[in-house]
């Protein structure tokens, strides 16, 4: 293991069916002024609305609703949040839903305050917030993304094509976070298999960088066979329990910055997926699954010992009488099987996406350098390609 890093995570999770509970705990940390996100009503329908809502005023809070919050929030809705949160003088902000409603929560934190436009400063420019920050906490409801214990926090502007995120400190990570797996029994298949493939995609991005013998690399092996398990098991039965829970664990410890430790990290999926859902509006996990493959295909022979790691441990390949280019291919077969089990896209056509488009997408992704192949706009449209 040969990187230098310091490592420090100020969220305090609860874990369970009765995690809720906590948020009583949690509430008397903070001032009289709560501002509830959340997105388009389903907590409403489930329940977990009046649940939170209870606690909220058992607690004698004050109750500031920011409903609405889309899939992929946009910058739009973003200054509709930070004109409710200064209006109100806010003193926490609870996310309730899933990643795009905790990643919308850190965005109106650290931009409340703020005296410049926030789209600019910080997913533009990528400036640090330099005023006061209001605090997040997460009550989870569909797990993917780890926004509820990291940084992270991604703003799509439609006007200018561009779907950005920002991984902010710690001063801006939620507080707290409350998981309790039985709130994500009731997600669509659709979007329960989108998280997990958003989760896979997460560890993916760390793991394929550097060569060294990497104790990361080990816990992002174990995690994803975990999560290759309970997705299977999830499919079958979206209410089994110890799938769900391993499932919304896993999804935690994916992208809470651990498994990156000693990692150059690669990150260049999640930029073409951005950059793709920019122009499509499409689910993140989704957007991401359809490029994937093409992409690790095309980089296979830059990073050919891990690939056949991977194959090896990740979808336990037999490597007896095979090349490594063998070897690797099957651990990526291996892997579009286990994709197509769970019916999540595969192309960019069936998001939308067409010929007339994929130079503008091209346009539209950061290009970042941590991964096994070094890419230019070139690499991008050759993958994009590959993807439609």
């Amino acid at each position: 293991m040969l990187g230098n890093f310091s490592y420090h995570n100020p969220t305090k999770l609860y874990f369970g069916d009765d995690s809720l509970k906590f948020l009583n705990d949690e509430l008397k940390n903070y001032g009289d002024n709560v501002l509830l996100v959340y997105g388009g009503g389903s907590i409403k329908k489930n329940g977990i609305y009046d649940s939170v809502v209870e606690i909220l005023k058992s607690n004698g809070k004050n109750i500031f609703e920011d409903a609405g919050v889309m899939p992929n929030p946009t910058v739009e809705k973003l200054y509709e949040g930070v004109e409710i949160a200064r209006k109100n003088k806010v003193d926490l902000i609870l996310a309730v839903g899933g990643g795009s409603c905790c990643d919308y929560a850190k965005a109106v934190a650290v931009s409340a305050n703020c005296n410049e436009d926030p789209w600019q400063k910080y997913y533009i420019r990528f400036e640090e917030p330099d005023c006061e920050i209001i605090p997040v906490g997460c009550v989870l409801t569909m797990v993917g993304t780890g926004s509820e214990m990291n940084g992270g926090s991604v703003i799509t502007n439609h006007k200018e094509k561009l779907k950005i995120g920002h991984v902010f400190g710690d001063d801006v990570m939620p507080k707290f976070s409350i998981l309790n797996p039985k709130f994500t029994f009731s997600l669509p298949k659709y979007q329960m298999v989108a998280g997990c493939y958003d989760t896979f995609n997460h560890i993916c991005e760390q793991y394929f960088s550097d060569d060294d013998d990497n104790t990361s690399d080990y816990l992002s092996e174990g995690l994803m066979r975990s999560l290759i398990k309970s997705s299977r098991d999830a499919v079958v039965n979206p209410e089994n329990y110890e799938a769900r829970s391993n499932i919304m664990w896993t999804a935690t410890w994916a992208l809470n910055t651990l498994v990156a430790k000693g990692k150059s990290t690669d990150w260049m999926v999640h930029m073409l997926g951005q950059a793709v859902g920019a122009y499509t509006d499409a689910t993140h996990g989704m957007t991401l699954s359809a490029v994937s493959l093409a992409y690790y295909r095309y980089i296979m022979p830059y990073g050919i010992k891990k690939f056949v790691r991977f194959a090896t441990e990740v979808w336990k390949i037999n490597p007896d009488g095979k090349n490594d280019e063998q070897i690797a291919n099957e651990g990526l077969k291996a892997m579009e099987a286990w994709m197509k089990e769970l019916s999540l896209v595969l192309k960019l056509g069936d998001l939308g996406v067409s010929e007339e488009m994929i130079n503008g997408i091209a346009d539209a992704t950061i290009l970042l350098n941590g991964g096994y192949k070094k890419f230019d706009k070139n690499d991008v449209i050759n993958v994009l390609r590959a993807s439609l």
